[in-house]
């Protein structure tokens, strides 16, 4: 079972591959143990694995509903702080920005220390940045509080999937908590706007910040009572914290996503905007130096030299870029455009994201059948047809003639997700796995992050008379980037290439029938 948004991939590495992993934004430090020396411990007498993985899914959940809800809660704050469009930007993409820039270091951290003390230590900054969040008195206030809370985000969700693996060491079992692990994920997507309007209609937005805070206090208390330490493992084989390259990325991120916010209140040409770009291009220049000399990179190159890897972490982008982007501006366009309350924007939602959910359910057999490659092709026609199909409507008044549309476009995208991380994690070895995770994780939140940024510019503010014609060109822009996704997956996912990228994962996993990562039929 998988969750298609956000933020989490996992395989384990001793389960079969018959089954579809979670994807969206997540290093994966379980499987970066694969091979490696280790210690056995005494279980704790108090180990109780129900609770653990509760706990675990307790992280998973806020961190993707503090992605969704935020969406049906723009019109509120800008009720409150007033403020520009892309001011409201910020309030989505700080999180964002420092959830996809620590994502491999946190999966390091997990591989350094002990998961439990990061999974604590990123719950309680959560926790922190939550209160801060709602306590905010300026719309910089709470930006600044979310950019914090993107770092916590990226702390729990890593940890919390290396937790799981070290407290089910039976491979069934274990491919169970993890298939709830995902569903949990996959709940939280589908029910967070919802959830979100009634927090917003009934106690204000300021509730779904509050809210957090005991949830993050029981998911503490759990891991703390419950959950089995990791295993000891060899000092030799520790990965290294690449202080500099994460130094650079978040420089570079930062100046990026500042640039193309801002460049819907300033202008292209404006000094801001020209700034950001050339502090960008400079720390890019720098990370990729870094990263090229280093020993062990937080990213490491030679990984993007691969057809399949490369072609999967565009496709992934492309895929947010679109979906984040449109449901950010189908927000503004549900609750300033046609006066929708925010739970009626959360419900508005609610045929898209539940069709995500049973693509999910749908596509391991799909992808065991037809192949990774099929599927992601046919996934990423079918969320081309269903925005292209909302184009003509949106100036209807009606949503009932939409909803037909959002059902087909988050079927595919449902379909996509899931045979994306699957082929991404099939053409690496195992000992590369969690990187490869990471960075498909983290490409997809900087796509994510674009596509906030880059369909807010083409909407402006939404009581500007452009509005609906800006609307249909940020679908347009979605569709375009679907589609040049279904063309990667039909020229980046080779036959021979995913054959080869198969017989690797086969040879070294255990002998059970491996998911297919692309279509060699």
């Amino acid at each position: 079972m998988i969750c298609v948004h956000s933020n989490c991939s996992l395989v384990d590495e001793q389960s079969t591959g018959a089954r579809c992993v979670p994807p969206g934004s997540v290093p994966l430090t379980a499987l970066r143990h694969v091979g490696r020396k280790s210690v056995p411990q005494t279980q704790p007498h108090k180990a109780r694995p129900g609770l653990t993985l509760f706990a675990a899914c307790l992280g998973f959940v806020v961190v993707i509903l503090d992605v969704s809800v935020v969406n049906v809660a723009i019109k509120a704050l800008g009720a409150d702080f007033g403020g520009s469009l892309s001011g409201l930007e910020w309030v989505i993409n700080g999180y964002t920005l420092t959830f996809a820039a620590f994502l491999l270091t946190a999966g390091a951290m997990g591989d350094r220390y002990d998961p439990r003390r990061i999974f604590m230590a990123g719950f309680a900054l959560f926790a922190v940045t939550s209160l801060a969040c709602g306590a905010a008195f300026s719309l910089v206030a709470l930006v600044t509080a979310r950019v914090a809370q993107g770092v916590g985000a990226a702390m729990i969700v890593p940890s919390s999937l290396s937790i799981v693996n070290t407290n089910f060491p039976d491979p069934a079992e274990r491919t169970r908590a993890v298939s709830l692990w995902a569903a949990a994920g996959g709940l939280a997507l589908a029910l967070g706007p919802v959830v979100g309007g009634l927090l917003v209609d009934s106690l204000g937005w300021r509730s779904i910040f509050y809210v957090n805070v005991p949830i993050a206090a029981v998911g503490i208390a759990l891991v703390r009572a419950y959950a089995r330490p990791a295993p000891a493992r060899d000092a030799s084989v520790r990965r290294s914290l690449d202080l500099p390259g994460q130094l650079l990325a978040v420089v570079g991120l930062g100046a990026f996503t500042g640039a193309i916010v801002e460049a819907n209140a300033q202008g292209w040409s404006s000094a801001t905007v020209l700034t950001c770009l050339a502090v960008c291009l400079v720390a890019l220049i720098g990370f990729l130096a870094v990263e090229r000399r280093s020993g062990d990179p937080m990213l490491p190159l030679h990984l993007f030299g691969r057809g399949v890897f490369s072609s999967t972490s565009l496709i992934g982008a492309l895929l947010n870029f679109a979906f984040y982007g449109l449901i950010f501006v189908f927000s503004l366009f549900f609750q300033q455009v046609w006066d929708y309350s925010p739970i009626g924007a959360g419900l508005a939602f609610l045929p898209m994201t539940a069709a995500i959910m049973i693509a999910n359910l749908s596509c391991g057999p799909l992808v065991k059948r037809y192949g990774a490659r099929t599927v992601m092709i046919t996934g990423n026609s079918l969320a081309v047809v269903g925005y292209l199909a909302t184009v003509p409507v949106v100036d209807s008044g009606a949503y009932a003639q939409m909803i037909a549309q959002f059902v087909v476009a988050g079927f595919g995208l449902g379909l996509v997700v899931p045979s994306m991380t699957n082929a991404m994690l099939g053409s690496v070895d195992p000992a590369n796995a969690g990187i490869a995770s990471g960075v498909l994780n983290a490409s997809r939140q900087l796509g994510g992050l674009i596509g906030v940024a880059v369909m807010g510019l083409l909407v402006g503010q939404a009581t500007s008379d452009h509005f609906l014609s800006g609307l249909r060109a940020a679908l347009l822009c979605a569709v375009v980037a679907l589609a040049i996704g279904a063309v990667l997956s039909a020229v980046g996912l080779r036959r021979r290439q995913a054959t080869t990228a198969t017989a690797s994962v086969t040879t070294e996993a255990e002998p059970e029938p491996a998911l297919k990562t692309a279509d060699a039929r």
